[in-house]
């Protein structure tokens, strides 16, 4: 189990002392603060599981702090520490969302008892938030996981595209998904309970793709996919790896709806609708003689582009949700949750792979994560210098300049209008100018 962390807000140098003192040997990781800006500052730096926090503090109130606490991160659970035990300060507190309360002298075995109980109702809370969203998933692609602008786009045209018999080419960079949407036209179309059956176009000799796609006619007989989808789905994922003798067998069952079995004498009818993936220029191929022009036509009719994880960022909390939810039902472990930080780290990532190379980051992730909520620790190590050498210093100021850095100049790259950079970044244009300026990034 991962150390769990609790903050400590508490005036009195000698009281803040002493219950950092037994936390610490109780197994805590724990941060203290004398004052609410102080707190304020070390909980926008770090996470924390359980803030202990005072009523009554020099510059504030443990009251409104909470709920400041809460801004900052909604999953830290709050004890309240009041001198009084009066009705009044406990409807108050729990008004403002407090889970428990405690009495000065704070007793150490009441905070390790309700610290406990906290620890154990977190879990559960966590485990319900994680289910709550699983099941709130829309119906019609629930495999498709993300609210973003363009997937939303790309969400509404499947489902016209899904109502046509046409053949559809997806176009996309390695590790975007192009399978999963191939199924999610198949599924919403009129055709959904007919088979869905998918192939590889550059992971076979050509004699055994062919035998494999259009069948083999001879002692060892075997239908091939074209036949056996009858009226469904035959999906080909890297179309353009395609030998040009197969690709001239394929056109031809796509023109004239008919097709021979390797070493048969015998046509058969295609009734399946095609769907293929590329992550290559097929226009360039043909170009270079290596694509057949006339096969391009007949599946470019109707092509959509699946955009890569990098335009597509705010869908990375949901699908990091998804991906802990799969992995940790596979792994039999109750992780349920990122922590903030972590999340902020993954949306600042580079994502090459795409959505696969997310995939396999939270699986290592979950197989590291000693407790319920996974760490920037947990994660892959090439993965935490986001492209570029971490600082080498312990310094955390130094080290979330240089995060801060990385951050606005990837999002500079993606989006070259600094109006527009602004937005995405939550910050004021003269802002993002300032910050240009002070971490000396290059535009």
């Amino acid at each position: 189990m991962s150390v769990r962390s609790v903050l400590i807000v508490e005036d009195e140098q000698i009281i803040r002392s002493t219950l950092r003192e037994f936390l610490v040997g109780e197994g805590y990781a724990v941060s203290d603060a004398g004052t609410t800006a102080e707190a304020l500052a070390i909980a926008r730096q770090k996470d924390f599981h359980v803030a202990v926090c005072d009523v009554q503090l020099p510059d504030g109130d443990g009251i409104g702090l909470l709920r400041m606490l809460h801004k900052i991160n909604p999953s830290t659970f709050v004890l309240i520490i009041t001198a009084y035990a009066t009705v009044e300060n406990a409807v108050e507190a729990f008004k403002a969302g407090a889970f428990d309360y405690l009495v000065k002298p704070v007793l150490f075995e009441d905070l390790d008892h309700k610290l406990k109980r906290v620890f154990q109702y977190r879990d559960l809370y966590l485990e319900n938030q994680q289910l709550r969203r699983e099941l709130a998933q829309p119906r019609q692609f629930e495999q498709i996981v993300g609210s973003s602008k363009p997937l939303q786009e790309l969400q509404q045209t499947i489902a016209k595209v899904a109502l046509s018999p046409s053949n559809v080419l997806l176009v996309g960079e390695t590790g975007t998904g192009k399978e999963l949407f191939a199924r999610a036209i198949h599924s919403a179309g009129p055709r959904k309970d007919e088979k869905f059956l998918a192939v590889n176009c550059g992971t076979r000799p050509t004699e055994l793709l062919e035998s494999e796609l259009f069948g083999n006619g001879g002692k060892s007989s075997q239908p091939g996919l074209l036949r056996s989808a009858a009226a469904g789905t035959v999906y080909l994922d890297e179309v353009s790896q395609l030998p040009l003798s197969t690709q001239t067998k394929l056109l031809r069952a796509i023109e004239y709806g008919e097709s021979m079995p390797v070493g048969g004498a015998e046509t058969y009818k295609v009734k399946c609708r095609i769907i293929a993936s590329t992550n290559q220029e097929l226009m360039r191929l043909v170009g270079d003689g290596t694509f057949h022009e006339d096969l391009f036509y007949r599946l470019d009719g109707v092509k959509l582009r699946i955009p890569p994880l990098r335009e597509r960022i705010d869908d990375i909390p949901e699908l990091v949700d998804a991906f802990i939810a799969r992995h940790s039902r596979a792994m039999g472990k109750r992780v349920t949750s990122a922590t903030s930080e972590t999340i902020r780290l993954l949306m600042s990532a580079q994502w090459k792979g795409n959505v696969r190379q997310l995939d396999n980051a939270i699986e290592r992730a979950v197989i590291m994560c000693d407790g319920t909520s996974i760490e920037p620790s947990d994660l892959p190590p090439d993965l935490l210098g986001l492209g570029q050498p971490l600082p080498d210093t312990d310094d955390l100021r130094s080290a979330l300049r240089h995060y801060e850095r990385l951050h606005i100049a990837r999002v500079l790259r993606q989006w070259p209008d600094k109006r527009e950079a602004a937005k995405r970044l939550r910050l004021g244009l003269s802002s993002l100018y300032r910050k240009i300026e002070e971490l000396e990034i290059e535009t």
